[in-house]
């Protein structure tokens, strides 16, 4: 028993509302059971209660037992002086008011198939709880909150990019920068990648725009893995780019012991991902605004279509040899940075400015981009539901670690309809 649950019970009505009595003996009748509030305070806003026969409207109060309000110091808040009704599930004494006003108790009475369908989630020791009653689940109300919550998901990505925004004063195209190198990295480099943003600031690179070799410089020079010696003209023309470049901008590189190799593919490495970064700079002058202009997905997909440089055709690493092979960008790389960069700022963009074209133009982009494979996609098609696109696979996500790992159920539309069923669940 939690007292969420019983906000839940309070929140749905799923109490029973007939000859309703407070432990004092007034006779209680809900007119309405007030708006719930998230914030500091009562827990349920304006709501309207006759009592005796007389309406009151004002705020309620819930509680496992009700000595919780004393604990909970309520009887010193003046916050809590237009409490009008004290619900709880167990009555071990009195509650009043600041001003020494007593407030009337009622015990919540429900069916308690609810609790046991509830504890049944809750306890369940499936990743999704409620995986083994997903088949006779309304399907079209499952997609339409798949919906709702890749929004949500989205809205969250937004979070940390607005408070960047805001930090840089608006600097779209410095902020895009620093959260596509971070992206860059993927998984495992991302936190490398994005110190390396900060390293390396966006008005550094722009002033060697026109010279791929001294991005290429600055990049592996900040990141710390350009090697202090080396045999190869390649190698010695970034060294001395780079010695310049430092000097001049007086940059202080990172240790390159930050990047991570280990488990990560060849073709993956950092001093690929950096490489191909660098083309990216270097082709494209003003990044953010050639984003936003993007109207088709397949034109965005050929902006970020870009291949290292010709000496990582044939390695993976300086001075690791790998067999020849052009190290492009490939599809499924580009597919998520657009989920995972593009797609947050295209859709806050269009927020900030007012264009609800290109909210839309987010979400149709994620609706055109296949359904992404990982362990926790892999986990729903397991209970049986499959993602068609990436917007359904980006709410699978959302749902799986912030509603079926926490076991918030009762915040979760799928999980509340289950638990109020009238069937048991086994």
């Amino acid at each position: 028993m939690t007292e969420d649950f019983l906000h839940f019970i309070w929140q749905f009505g799923l109490f029973e509302r007939n000859n309703m009595k407070a432990v004092s003996g007034e006779e209680i009748e809900i007119i309405s059971i007030g708006q719930l509030n998230a914030d500091a305070g009562p827990d349920f806003f304006n709501a309207r209660i006759k009592i005796n026969g007389i309406e009151w409207a004002g705020n309620v109060e819930i509680h496992l037992r009700s000595s919780d309000w004393t604990k909970h110091n309520h009887h010193h808040d003046a916050a809590y002086n237009n409490v009008i009704l004290h619900v709880v599930e167990e009555y071990n004494g009195e509650s009043y008011t600041e001003k020494g006003t007593l407030i009337p108790s009622v015990t919540l009475k429900y069916d308690h198939k609810i609790l046991e369908n509830y504890l049944h989630l809750y306890r369940s020791n499936n990743s999704i709880a409620c995986s083994r009653h997903l088949p006779g689940f309304d399907a079209d109300m499952f997609n339409l909150y798949l919906s709702s919550i890749a929004i949500e998901r989205l809205e969250n990505k937004t979070i940390e990019i607005k408070e960047k925004l805001i930090y840089s004063r608006y600097s779209w195209e410095d902020v895009f920068y620093k959260c596509l190198a971070k992206n860059f990295g993927f998984r495992v480099n991302g936190l490398p990648f994005s110190m390396l943003a900060e390293a390396v600031p966006l008005k550094v690179l722009a002033k060697q725009k026109n010279n791929l070799l001294q991005i290429e410089a600055l990049l592996f020079g900040q990141s710390g893995l350009l090697p202090a010696k080396s045999d190869q003209s390649y190698v010695k023309s970034l060294q001395a780019e780079y010695v310049f470049l430092k000097s001049k901008f007086d940059l202080k590189p990172l240790q390159k012991e930050i990047w991570k190799y280990l488990r990560v593919r060849p073709v993956n490495f950092p001093s690929v991902r950096i490489a191909q970064f660098a083309v990216l700079i270097h082709q494209s002058s003003a990044l953010f605004s050639k984003v936003i202009e993007q109207e088709n997905l397949e034109s965005l997909i050929q902006m970020f279509s870009v291949n290292a440089t010709k000496y990582w055709d044939s390695h993976y690493d300086f001075e690791k040899p790998s067999p020849v092979e052009v190290k492009n960008l490939g599809r499924e790389s580009i597919w998520a940075l657009i989920i995972n960069t593009i797609i947050p700022f295209v859709f806050l963009y269009g927020r900030e400015k007012g264009k609800s074209e290109l909210t839309d133009r987010a979400l149709k982009f994620m609706e055109m981009i296949p359904a992404e494979k990982n362990k926790i996609v892999r986990c729903w098609a397991e209970a049986g539901k499959i993602a068609g696109n990436a917007l359904e696979s980006q709410a699978l996500i959302q749902l799986y670690n912030f509603y079926c790992q926490p076991r918030n159920c009762l915040q979760c539309r799928i999980g509340t309809t289950i638990i109020k069923s009238t069937k048991q669940l086994v």
